[in-house]
């Protein structure tokens, strides 16, 4: 608990921890934004190498915050730092307030670091450009027992600060990649991955798919879909009904069915 009080606004390591909310900047830095309780906790248990962690006690009103400011201050105290509300509020975003926030080394997230079972079932998304989508698609895979997400050409970078308070910080525990969408189309070739790629209309419906062995489920921003590439032999569209006026799901939405339908079918096998 005797860790330094940041009062100063203009204090180096706050400066540049707030402009991790910038994209650039967390490419730059290599360093990322974890906010909540909840998310940091879940980080420090996947080993995530956390660099800062900024606290304003006064605003520790929970007892899940107080106890991780112990565990932070018992095994990561050389990186603890007290902050006043005014200095928390510049770098904490959104309307949720915890009391802590941390800055991490961004985890390098490459295809041929995978390790996967013998049977994975793999989601692959391409272009996806919200990051609130991305979160919750990784905690529907979390939940779901998806062995691996790729993120294929994203518009949004993995490590978004929203996208990891979105997945309620499974972000950490569920295997991910990042390549181009080539790549890993190549990369699911190679390795006789079964591919189904969403598509509206095209196809048979999810519940007809079979998700059984290496199967890989490709899903495709919500404004374009998926790129031209996804057409091909080996690769074969399916569908989700639309009985209403709405043409489509929010992307978040159709992987959780999607994913479930799978495990249903692989818990059967």
């Amino acid at each position: 608990m005797s860790a330094p009080l940041i009062t100063s606004l203009q204090n180096q390591r706050v400066k540049d921890a707030a402009k991790l909310r910038d994209r650039r900047q967390r490419d730059k830095q290599r360093r990322f934004l974890i906010d909540g309780i909840r998310e940091i906790e879940r980080a420090i248990d996947a080993d995530v190498k956390l660099c800062d962690a900024f606290v304003c006690p006064e605003l520790l009103a929970t007892d899940d915050a107080r106890h991780l400011y112990v565990r932070l201050d018992h095994e990561h105290g050389d990186l603890l730092l007290r902050v006043t509300r005014e200095v928390f509020e510049k770098l904490t975003f959104g309307e949720r307030c915890d009391g802590i926030i941390a800055t991490a080394q961004t985890p390098h997230r490459r295809l041929e670091d995978l390790r996967l079972p013998d049977d994975a079932l793999i989601c692959v998304l391409e272009n996806v450009e919200k990051p609130g989508n991305l979160g919750a698609i990784l905690r529907s895979a979390d939940a779901a027992g998806i062995s691996a997400v790729i993120t294929a050409d994203s518009r949004t970078d993995l490590f978004n600060p929203n996208a990891v308070r979105a997945s309620l910080g499974t972000i950490f525990h569920v295997p991910t990649a990042i390549a181009d969408a080539d790549t890993t189309l190549a990369w699911l070739r190679e390795r006789k991955f079964r591919i189904w790629a969403t598509r509206v209309g095209s196809g048979p419906v999810y519940t007809e798919a079979d998700y059984r062995g290496p199967t890989a489920l490709v899903l495709g921003s919500e404004a374009e879909g998926l790129s031209a590439r996804w057409w091909s032999d080996d690769i074969r569209p399916l569908h989700l009904p639309m009985l209403g006026r709405a043409d489509s799901l929010n992307v978040s939405v159709a992987a959780a069915v999607v994913f479930y339908e799978a495990l249903r079918q692989r818990s059967l096998a």
